[in-house]
């Protein structure tokens, strides 16, 4: 194309003389920068970054860069027996200027190189490259030239830019496994791609590998055929043998594919603008739903119950004003909803940092753990007569439900409970304002108990009349409460060891004793919060950094790694559980269903390999794996059959379940 041939003949008269300057000072306007994951091993590959920083108004370009453009070209220069693969690229966006298509990027971005370092090797490697590429405006296009350097050395294999590196490869295309096909018809390319029909779709894109088949300039129409999606291409010239390129979901996401001739399925439902949202409607409606639902089950963990009971004990107190009650049940509501909203929040935006989290990231920090736990302690003593806790049982105020409501959003996010784990796994793959939606919906579903109890009469006057009865079942829900300050402690024994352990401990003292002394006395209960306060500020800054813990799998389970899940897999049954110590469904499935003798016994006889993934600190590797099987948290359950794929089990284990898969795989 006439475009190509003058961007061809501007590259070769002007890139072989000094580079020309993009920018009024003289520099590049995209200046590369060489960067390593971290230290080389000898013997194993290591990744590499080609870090483009690019200008404000300016753009670099895809591997195949459209109708116009070029795509960058790397003449490396390495040590005797160091390769270096392919560039990597991440999901282009599509840019068109006076009509021509343009496969680019528009900020900083990074293409990705595997670099194999020889066995033997060691010192330092010098690691040089001329790079050439184009930087472009809407107006005006500048061929770039420059060299990158980087002195690699060869040792332990530290990964430091661990995280930074995560990032880039997240914005790389997953490979799809499965070939596509393609068939050619008149002005046409129909081009079916294996793609689950729950995989939820946007605004989907086909960035072509080649440019000869496909007319880059007309519109691009989308089917839904079962688990397949077909794109309706223009067929702009030649009978391609195979067809290559991505496909981009519309969330900033893509998967790359290959395709060959074959035949294509017809009908379907057609998809696109309208189609893609409709597809993401229905994603966002299940994750609602299920939110909702898992929301209403965390009324039943032993963190939660005794707030929601003792708010219920209070409505009955109250009597039968109705109006109050009311104002009640919207101020709770409000609070686990914002509550829950901002949980949500936090975690899109330390997600959008680059970090790995999931749902329930405050809780893999010992800080929190320690808050958490002076919190329980504080509920179990108010809920013992100790002392009075305004937030749960004080006036009827609307800061004081609102209050209640965050409170009972805060304890409760231990666990992805049963639904929950789809939901929550959805929500971090809508956009931000889905995802904060499900997240409120979370906070909903926990509020919606006491809400029905104050809006239905028939419900209220169900309560059972005041009496002396409340202040034993009161009594009787600190014994829940707890148990829960007492897990957070060990907990913090996990996380932070011995310190944290003795930190917590004596901080749990304290308070205990300051609230004894101090809580039922005339204007005691300013200086009690400014003491309570200052034990926990104290606590937060004395608590070491979470360490590195060794997971307490059961007997007979191995530490989880996809490789040791591949190795495993290769030959024998294997179970696969993820869990957290501060998980209670996990411990729950562990103590009734996973570590039990039978179950053992069964997995014995068949050869069944246990691997455990254990998240209570928060290990990236196992977040990465979450979030490639669409899930926020803990706990998930995989069954690997050797030669098939995957079987996720449900949240709620069983034994017979256990031992009935162990049965068939023998």
């Amino acid at each position: 194309m006439i475009p190509r041939l003058v961007l061809l003949l501007c590259w070769w008269l002007f890139a072989l003389p000094a580079t020309a300057g993009g920018l009024a000072g003289g520099g590049n306007a995209i200046a590369p920068e060489l960067v390593a994951e971290g230290s080389a091993r000898s013997g194993q590959p290591l990744d590499l970054a080609i870090v483009m920083h690019t200008t404000l108004g300016w753009h670099g370009y895809w591997q195949n860069p459209g109708d116009a453009g070029l795509t960058m070209h790397v003449e490396w220069q390495l040590p005797p027996g160091v390769t270096a693969g392919p560039l990597r690229y991440p999901v282009p966006t599509k840019l068109l200027v006076s009509g021509i298509v343009n496969y680019v990027y528009e900020k900083d971005y990074a293409l990705l190189v595997r670099l194999v370092v020889p066995a033997g090797a060691s010192g330092v490697l010098p690691i040089r490259a001329k790079a050439r590429w184009l930087a472009c405006t809407k107006e005006v296009c500048v061929p770039e030239q420059g060299e990158i350097a980087l002195d690699l050395s060869v040792g332990d294999g530290a990964l430091v830019l661990r995280e930074r590196f995560d990032e880039w490869r997240r914005a790389l295309p997953r490979p799809l496994a499965t070939v596509g096909r393609f068939a050619v018809e008149g002005a046409l390319i129909h081009l079916a791609l294996p793609l689950p029909a729950s995989v939820a779709l946007k605004i989907p894109y086909v960035f072509p590998g080649e440019n000869d088949p496909i007319d880059l300039a007309a519109p691009q129409s989308f089917r839904r055929v079962g688990d397949w999606l077909v794109a309706d291409l223009k067929h702009r010239r030649g009978s391609p043998a195979r067809l290559s390129g991505v496909i981009a979901l519309g969330d900033g996401s893509g998967l790359s594919f290959e395709a060959v001739p074959g035949a294509v399925p017809s009908g379907g439902e057609v998809i696109g603008q309208t189609g893609g949202q409709a597809v993401g409607t229905r994603a966002l409606l299940l994750a609602l739903l299920g939110a909702l639902a898992g929301g209403v089950l965390l009324n039943l963990m032993p963190c939660v119950f005794p707030i929601l009971a003792i708010k219920a004990l209070h409505l009955a107190r109250g009597g039968g004003d109705e109006r109050a009650a009311r104002r009640e049940a919207l101020g709770y509501t409000a609070g686990a909803v914002l509550g829950t909203g901002a949980l949500g929040g936090l975690l899109l935006a330390i997600r959008a940092g680059g970090s790995a989290a999931g749902w329930a990231f405050q809780l893999q920090d010992p800080r929190t753990i320690l808050l958490l736990m002076l919190l329980a302690t504080a509920i179990t003593l108010n809920l013992l007569g100790v002392f009075r806790l305004p937030v749960l049982g004080g006036e009827a105020n609307p800061s004081g439900s609102i209050a209640t409501g965050a409170l009972a959003a805060f304890v409760a996010t231990p666990c992805a409970g049963p639904f929950l784990g789809a939901a929550l796994g959805t929500a971090l793959l809508l956009p931000a304002a889905g995802s904060i939606a499900v997240f409120a919906l979370l906070g909903l579903g926990l509020a919606l108990p006491f809400l029905l109890v104050a809006f239905i009469p028939a419900l209220r006057t169900r309560l059972p009349r005041p009496g002396t009865w409340m202040r034993t079942f009161q009594r009787i829900l600190a014994v829940p409460m707890a148990l829960t300050a007492l897990a957070c402690l060990w907990l913090l024994w996990r996380q932070a060891g011995s310190a944290g352990l003795i930190i917590g401990g004596a901080a749990l003292a304290l308070l205990a004793i300051l609230l004894l002394l101090l809580g039922r006395r005339e204007g005691g209960g300013l200086v009690a919060l400014g003491g309570a306060i200052a034990i926990a500020v104290a606590g937060v800054l004395l608590v070491p950094a979470a360490i590195p813990v060794t997971a307490h799998a059961i007997e007979g389970a191995s530490p989880w790694s996809e490789a040791a899940v591949a190795k495993a897999t290769a030959t024998h049954p294997a179970f696969v559980y993820f869990t957290a110590d501060w998980c209670l469904t996990c411990k729950v499935n562990e103590t009734s269903s996973i570590d039990r003798a039978e179950v053992r016994a069964a997995f014995k006889k068949a050869g069944v390999e246990v691997l455990a993934a254990d998240w209570t600190n928060g290990d990236p590797a196992i977040t990465r794996f979450l979030d490639a099987q669409g899930r926020a948290g803990v706990p998930l359950y995989l069954w690997y059959a050797p030669g098939k794929p995957a079987e996720e089990l449900p949240q709620v284990l069983t034994p017979a379940m256990l031992i009935a898969r162990a049965q068939q795989a023998r």
